[in-house]
C-alpha cells in the first residue's frame, strides 16, 4: 500500500474544516495527523460535529505552541480567518520549510500585496512569501499549482465566474466591458461564528444583495480576469444570500466579440473543458441548478441565447463548500502531492 501524507488541518472546527475532513477520512492517501480550532480547543471532533463519531480522529488543539518541526507534516490546509493566516504561515515555513500549504483565506490570493492593503485594510504580513504563492484555480493553472510549495485556494464566487469566463477571455471570444455577474450563495459561505444577522429568523424567506459595489473578491477577479485577457479587465459583480445551506448559483452576461455568437462561445467551452474531471459544459439551451452540484466537486455550466443580438446569458453553479472551498483545496493537495486529480473527491452530487 502507497505511504499515506501526513495531513493537518488548520481551523477544522468551521465549516470549510469540517468538510476537509469529511471528505479526506475516505482519501486513500491522506493521514489525517492535526486538528485545530480556538475556542474548541481540547474537545473531540465528535462533539463539535456528530456526524464524525465513528471515526478515530485527532483531538481539537490549539495553534498556540505547535512545534512545526515535529509535526513533520507533509501537507497543511489552512482554514483560519483572514488576516491570521499569513503569521501563522510564515512561522510554519520558517520552521518547517518542506511542509506544503493549500490556504483556503483571501490572505494569499492577491499577487500585489499594496491591493492586498487596500481591499482588505491592513499591511501584508508575508510578502515574501506572497511572491512564491501560486493561485490554485486547477483548471487553468495545473501546471504551477504541481510545483507549488504554497498555493492559495481561490474563493467560491470567484470560482464559480472565473471558470466559465476565464476560457472566453484567453480567446478574446467576448468584449471585456460590460461584464456583469449576479451571483447568489447559501449560508455556509458566511462562516459558522454566531452572527445576529445570520439567525433563521433573520435570513429565512428572505433573498438580499450585500457588498454591493464592494465586496473583497472583485480585487481577485479584476486580478485573474486582467491575466486571462492580457489588459485590464473590471466585471460588474454582485453576490446575493440565498437561505439554503449550499450552492453558489452565478448568472453571467457577456457580448461575444467581433460577432461572436452564444453558440460559439458555448463551443469554446465545450472544448475548453472536454478533458477537465471537474467541470461539466451541458448541451447549448441547458442550464444547472445548485441541487445539480450538492456535495460534489463539480462545476457545471450552461450557455444560453439572450433576447439581445449577440449577448449571451452563461450560468454557473457549484457547491461553495466543495469546489467553491475544500474540495478544490484536496484538487490542490493531489496536483501538488503528484496523486491523480481525482483522488478523494469524485463524488456525485447528492440528490435530492
Amino acid at each position: 500500500m502507497a505511504t499515506k501524507a501526513k495531513i493537518g488541518i488548520l481551523g477544522a472546527s468551521g465549516y470549510t474544516g469540517s468538510e476537509l475532513v469529511r471528505m479526506l477520512i475516505r482519501h486513500p492517501r491522506a493521514d489525517l495527523a492535526l486538528l485545530t480550532a480556538d475556542r474548541k480547543a481540547g474537545q473531540e471532533m465528535r462533539s463539535v460535529f456528530p456526524q464524525f463519531s465513528p471515526f478515530d480522529l485527532p483531538t481539537l488543539v490549539s495553534i498556540e505552541g505547535l512545534d512545526w518541526r515535529a509535526q513533520a507534516l507533509d501537507l497543511v490546509f489552512c482554514a483560519l480567518p483572514h488576516a491570521t493566516t499569513q503569521k501563522v504561515l510564515k512561522q510554519l515555513l520558517a520552521d518547517a520549510p518542506e511542509t506544503k500549504v493549500v490556504d483556503l483565506s483571501a490572505d494569499f490570493r492577491l499577487s500585489d500585496i499594496a491591493a492586498y492593503a487596500r481591499w482588505y485594510g491592513h499591511e501584508h504580513h508575508a510578502p515574501e512569501l506572497q511572491k512564491e504563492a501560486v493561485y490554485g484555480l486547477a483548471e487553468i493553472h495545473k501546471r504551477e499549482i504541481r510545483k507549488a510549495r504554497l498555493v492559495a485556494n481561490p474563493g467560491c464566487y470567484t470560482t464559480c465566474a472565473q471558470l466559465p469566463l476565464v476560457p472566453l477571455l484567453k480567446n478574446k471570444a467576448i468584449e471585456t466591458e460590460g461584464i456583469v455577474v449576479d451571483a447568489k450563495s447559501g449560508m455556509t459561505g458566511a462562516g459558522r461564528s454566531a452572527k445576529e444577522a445570520m439567525l433563521f429568523s433573520e435570513v429565512s424567506e428572505g433573498f438580499h444583495a450585500y457588498g454591493v459595489g464592494g465586496h473583497r473578491h472583485m480585487a481577485e477577479l479584476d486580478q485573474e480576469f486582467s491575466l486571462a485577457a492580457g489588459k485590464e479587465v473590471i466585471v460588474s459583480f454582485t453576490p446575493h444570500l440565498v437561505p439554503m445551506n449550499r450552492g453558489i448559483l452565478s448568472t453571467i452576461y457577456v457580448q461575444g466579440r467581433r460577432g461572436r455568437t452564444p453558440e460559439e462561445l458555448h463551443e469554446i467551452l465545450l472544448k475548453f473543458y472536454e478533458k477537465a474531471d471537474f467541470v461539466h459544459v451541458l448541451p447549448f439551451g441547458e442550464t444547472p441548478q445548485t441541487r445539480h452540484v450538492r456535495g460534489s466537486n463539480w462545476t457545471f455550466i450552461g450557455v444560453a441565447n439572450d433576447r439581445i443580438p449577440g449577448r449571451a446569458i452563461i450560468i454557473s453553479a457549484l457547491d461553495n463548500l466543495v469546489k467553491g472551498a475544500s474540495g478544490q483545496a484536496i484538487q490542490n493537495m493531489n496536483l501538488m502531492m503528484g496523486y491523480p486529480e481525482t483522488t478523494g473527491i469524485d463524488q456525485v452530487a447528492l440528490f435530492p
